[in-house]
C-alpha cells in the first residue's frame, strides 16, 4: 500500500483492540435521532420475534429517552457516564458506545440477519403490527408488501383467524397510504436536513446566500427532494460550492456533479439538489426556484403584459433585453409593481391577483405565538416535569403554557385518573400563585369516547382551566358516524379546543371520514377553536383545511402537542400550515394575552362550563 493512501486512511479509521478497522465518529452523522433510530429498528424486530415484552419494553423506552434528551449523547463514549442517564442500563449504553465509535450496531445487524427484511416493511402498512406481520409469515410465508397486497386483492387471507373481507379491504386501504407518502418526507425530516447541510456549507465555506428553494422553501407538508440555491463571486467561486457539497460529510453517493448544479443521496436517502448561481440574478433564481410553477406561470404572463421578461436570471424589458432586477427577490416583484408576495401562498396564482389588489393577508409569524395549549408531561407520556417544562418555554420566549396530559382511557399514553387530575391542578394552582411573569394552564388532552361523549365527568372539566379534545379510537367510523361524534365534542360547553381534528398520521394513517364542512359551522357557532398540530407527522388541520374553515369564521389553536421541551421548536411546523391555509394573528387564540385568552376561555359563561 502506498504511503498517501495509507496516511488518509489512518486519518480516517481507527483501530480497535482485535485489529478491526471503523470510520472515525466525527466523520459520522450523529445525533440523538439518529441513535435512537437504530434502538426503535431494534424493537420492531424484537416485536417481530415475540421477545419477552420486558425487553421489548425496555428498548422501546431508550430509544424515547436517547430522542428526546437534551444533551448530545452521540459525544459520550463512556458506558459509566450513559448509565448515569435513567434507563439506561449497561447493555444499552455498551450500544451507544457502539454506535458512537462505529456507526454501527452488532445486535441490530444480527437480527436484520433473522428476520426477513420485507417483514419490517409490512409493519409500516397501516393496521399491521409486528404481531400480524409475524402472523402472516408464519401462516402464508407472506415476507413483503407486493405479496401480501396480493394475497388480499385475491381474498386469500380469508381463512386465517382474524382476518375476513372487511380485513382484506382494510389492508389494500393502508397499502394505499403508504404508497401516497412512498419517496416523499414530511416537512419535519426535510427542513432539519436541509438546515444541516446549509449551516455546514456556511461555516466551511462562508457563503453569503445560501438558502432552501422549491417546495421545502413554501414549507409544503410533503417533500420529494431537497432543493438549495447559493450564490457565487470572485471570492466563493461555484467550483468551490460544489467541490464542498459533493465531498461533504452527509453524502451516501454522488449522483452528478457540474459546474453551477450538483446532486447527491445522502445517509437518510433523500435526494438533495444544489445550484449555484451569480450574485446578481440570485433574487431572480429564487424566486424561479421557489415556485410554484403555476406562480411562475401566472408572474410571467402577467410580466409579459407590462412588457418584461422574468427567468432565472432577472426581469428584463421586452424592447432592448434591459435587465431591471435580479439581484434580491423583492426587487424581482417590485420590478413588476408587486409586494413582495409570502413565501407559503405562492401556490396557484390567485394570489397575484389579491396582490394587485392590496388585498394579501398579513400572515401569522412566530413572534405573535405567546404560548402552547398542548403540551405533555411527565404524568402521561412526557419527559418533562412541570418545573422543566414552565423553565424552557419561559426561555423560548412564551408567556404561559397549557398542561395537557392525556385522560384517563388511554392506557397506552398512561391516561391520568380523576384522582391525580386533581392533584395536578391543584400543584399548577400553587404554582402560578409564586410566579407572576409566567402562567400554566391547568388543561387535559380528553378522549372523545365512541358516540362523543368526553373522558372526564363534566365535575373535572369544569374545574380545568383548558379542555382539549380530541379522538384516538374508532377511526373507521362512517363519515355521518365521524361527524356526528365530532360535533358532539364541539357542542360540549366544556371543550376550548378539538386537537388533531382529521386524526391523519403520515404514512401510516388516513385522515378520518367526515363532513368538514359541517364541522367548520358547529366550531364557528359554538366558538370552539380547531388546533393546528404541530407534530411533524400530524401537521393537522391541514393547510387546505384551514383556509377552508377560515370562510365559516373558525379560529384556531397552533400547538406543538410537545412531550418533552425539545419540540416546543416544533411550533414552526405549525405556523407554516397556518401561514399556508392564509391565516393571520386574529384567526388564533394563541396569540392573545394571558389575560385575554382567559377571557376567551372563559367565553360566554351562561353557555359555557355550566
Amino acid at each position: 500500500m502506498c504511503n498517501c493512501l495509507f496516511n488518509i486512511i489512518k486519518k480516517m479509521c481507527y483501530v480497535n483492540e482485535k485489529g478491526n478497522c471503523f470510520i472515525k465518529k466525527e466523520l459520522l452523522v450523529m445525533d440523538n435521532n439518529h441513535i435512537a433510530q437504530f434502538f426503535y429498528k431494534i424493537t420492531e424486530y424484537l416485536e417481530l420475534k415475540g421477545e419477552n415484552p420486558f425487553k421489548i419494553r425496555a428498548y422501546s423506552n431508550a430509544a424515547r429517552i436517547i430522542e428526546s434528551h437534551t444533551k448530545d449523547l452521540s459525544k459520550i463514549t463512556d458506558i459509566v457516564e450513559l448509565r448515569k442517564i435513567k434507563g439506561i442500563g449497561e447493555s444499552i449504553a455498551e450500544k451507544i458506545v457502539e454506535i458512537n465509535k462505529t456507526g454501527k450496531c452488532s445486535y441490530l445487524e444480527e437480527l436484520e440477519k433473522e428476520i426477513p427484511k420485507g417483514l419490517l416493511d409490512i409493519t409500516t402498512v397501516p393496521g399491521i403490527g409486528p404481531k400480524k406481520a409475524a402472523f402472516l409469515y408464519k401462516e402464508k410465508k407472506i415476507k413483503s408488501v407486493d405479496e401480501l397486497k396480493k394475497y388480499a386483492e385475491k381474498g386469500k387471507l380469508h381463512d386465517l383467524k382474524g382476518f375476513g373481507e372487511k380485513t382484506e379491504e382494510n389492508i389494500l386501504k393502508g397499502i394505499e397510504v403508504k404508497d401516497k407518502f412512498h419517496g416523499r418526507m414530511t416537512i419535519g425530516q426535510a427542513l432539519p436536513a436541509a438546515k444541516e447541510i446549509i449551516n455546514y456549507l456556511s461555516k466551511k465555506l462562508k457563503i453569503k446566500q445560501i438558502t432552501e428553494a422549491g417546495s421545502l422553501r413554501r414549507r409544503r407538508e410533503d417533500i420529494g427532494d431537497i432543493d438549495i440555491l447559493a450564490s457565487s463571486d470572485d471570492n466563493m467561486p461555484a467550483k468551490k460550492i460544489m467541490d464542498a457539497f459533493t465531498a461533504s460529510p452527509f453524502v451516501k453517493e454522488v449522483l452528478a456533479k457540474g459546474g453551477t448544479k450538483s446532486a447527491i443521496i445522502s445517509h437518510d436517502d433523500v435526494q438533495v439538489d444544489i445550484r449555484v448561481v451569480e450574485k446578481e440574478s440570485f433574487g431572480a433564481a429564487l424566486q424561479y426556484f421557489t415556485g410554484s410553477k403555476q406562480h411562475n406561470i401566472i408572474l410571467r404572463q402577467y410580466a409579459e403584459g407590462l412588457g418584461f421578461k422574468v427567468n432565472e436570471y432577472g426581469v428584463f424589458r421586452l424592447k432592448d433585453n434591459k435587465k431591471v432586477a435580479g439581484e434580491t427577490e423583492e426587487s424581482v416583484y417590485k420590478a413588476l409593481g408587486l409586494p413582495l408576495i409570502p413565501v407559503p401562498i405562492r401556490e396557484t396564482g390567485e394570489e397575484i391577483e389579491l396582490a394587485l389588489k392590496g388585498k394579501l393577508p398579513k400572515l401569522v409569524e412566530k413572534k405573535d405565538i405567546r404560548g402552547d395549549l398542548h403540551f405533555h408531561t411527565v404524568k402521561s407520556d412526557g419527559f418533562n416535569t412541570i418545573e422543566e417544562i414552565v423553565k424552557d418555554a419561559s426561555a423560548f420566549g412564551y408567556e404561559y403554557i397549557a398542561l395537557t396530559d392525556h385522560s384517563q382511557s388511554l392506557k397506552v399514553a398512561h391516561g391520568v385518573t380523576e384522582k391525580d387530575k386533581l392533584k395536578q391542578i391543584e400543584t399548577i394552582r400553587k404554582l402560578n400563585e409564586k410566579n407572576n411573569k409566567f402562567k400554566i394552564l391547568a388543561g387535559a388532552e380528553v378522549d372523545i369516547l365512541k358516540y362523543g361523549d368526553l373522558d372526564y365527568p363534566g365535575n373535572i372539566l369544569k374545574k380545568l382551566d383548558i379542555v382539549v379534545a380530541s379522538v384516538h379510537s374508532y377511526f373507521k367510523f362512517t363519515r355521518k358516524e365521524m361527524t356526528d361524534r365530532i360535533i358532539k365534542a364541539i357542542k360540549n360547553p366544556n371543550v376550548d379546543i378539538i386537537a388533531h381534528p382529521t386524526g391523519r398520521l403520515f404514512g401510516t394513517r388516513d385522515e378520518v371520514e367526515a363532513d368538514w364542512d359541517e364541522v367548520f359551522k358547529a366550531a364557528a357557532y359554538y366558538n370552539t377553536a380547531l388546533e393546528i398540530n404541530s407534530f411533524p407527522n400530524r401537521l393537522d388541520l391541514k393547510d387546505i383545511y384551514c383556509r377552508r374553515a377560515k370562510e365559516f369564521g373558525v379560529l384556531f389553536a397552533i400547538s406543538t402537542d410537545g412531550h418533552n421541551t425539545n419540540q416546543l421548536e416544533f411550533i414552526e411546523y405549525g405556523i407554516n400550515v397556518a401561514q399556508r391555509g392564509w391565516l393571520t394573528a386574529k384567526d388564533i387564540i394563541n396569540t392573545k394575552s394571558y389575560s385575554d385568552l382567559i377571557k376567551w376561555l372563559n367565553r360566554g359563561q351562561a353557555l359555557q362550563k355550566l
